[in-house]
């Protein structure tokens, strides 16, 4: 019998896309959850396997990864869940993928990468829209210009975001910002403006973020140094460099709880 995947996080609003698209494709994910309650409703609706579990107990988690042989976790914000389910993954022997953004994941889980490939496992992180499209297009380019020493990549978002999108964001406020200078990633401050053209002859306004692209760019380009922006309205940019100022009030755990 074919070994099952499961989508971690399905009750989410990422998850539960993946989990309908996926259905709508013939295929039969395990669907699994903190919470029993939705994940057992959805699961009901879709006619599919559901395995609640938390990922406090690594040991635990493993356990309910018996017989699944790859593991999509769309339950962030990552840096809080990232680690725990890596671990059961390298004990369940089951490959592992997520849809993170979040720089200091991909780092951190790099450093892993002997450890996955003794135990036969794939960690495959950001396989989502964080950072597919970009990090194809960042290879694209390198390609076309090779020798290249700067990379600025840059980029609308044309909808909303999701609650754990939300979450990482406000995490994020009063820390610093981060972009890869020769190689490692350096410490700057956060929001920082530009005007640019996104090739359609339109300056528009955009501020600099931690994108996930530093560290995977950098990986599939080898170009050194890196800056990703994305474009917002004015009144954001300007919003987001007020922001900046407040930094160390704005890392206030009761603020960022009321965010």
């Amino acid at each position: 019998m074919p070994a099952a995947g499961m989508i971690y996080g399905a009750y989410g609003y990422t998850g539960e896309l993946v989990a309908r698209r996926s259905v709508a494709r013939g295929l039969r994910p395990v669907l699994a959850g903190r919470r029993e309650a939705p994940l057992r409703a959805l699961a009901t609706e879709l006619g599919l396997e559901a395995r609640a579990f938390a990922l406090d107990d690594p040991a635990a988690a493993a356990r309910a990864l018996a017989g699944v042989g790859a593991l999509l976790h769309c339950a962030g914000p990552f840096a809080h869940t990232w680690r725990s389910m890596v671990d059961a993954c390298l004990e369940a022997r089951c490959h592992y993928l997520d849809v993170t953004g979040e720089v200091d994941v991909f780092e951190r889980m790099a450093a892993l990468s002997s450890r996955a490939e003794a135990a036969g496992v794939m960690l495959l992180p950001g396989v989502g829209f964080d950072v597919v499209p970009s990090d194809a297009l960042a290879a694209h380019v390198a390609a076309r210009l090779p020798g290249a020493t700067r990379l600025r990549l840059a980029f609308t978002a044309l909808g909303g975001v999701s609650r754990g999108t939300a979450l990482t964001m406000v995490e994020r406020l009063g820390s610093k910002g981060l972009v890869r200078c020769g190689g490692s990633l350096v410490a700057v401050r956060p929001f920082r403006r530009a005007t640019l053209d996104l090739g359609d002859g339109r300056p528009r306004p955009a501020v600099q973020i931690p994108w996930g692209d530093l560290a995977t760019a950098w990986r599939s380009t080898g170009i050194p140094d890196l800056e990703v922006y994305m474009v917002v309205p004015r009144a954001v940019a300007r919003s987001l460099s007020l922001a900046a100022l407040a930094g160390p009030l704005l890392g206030l755990p009761p603020l960022r709880r009321a965010l």
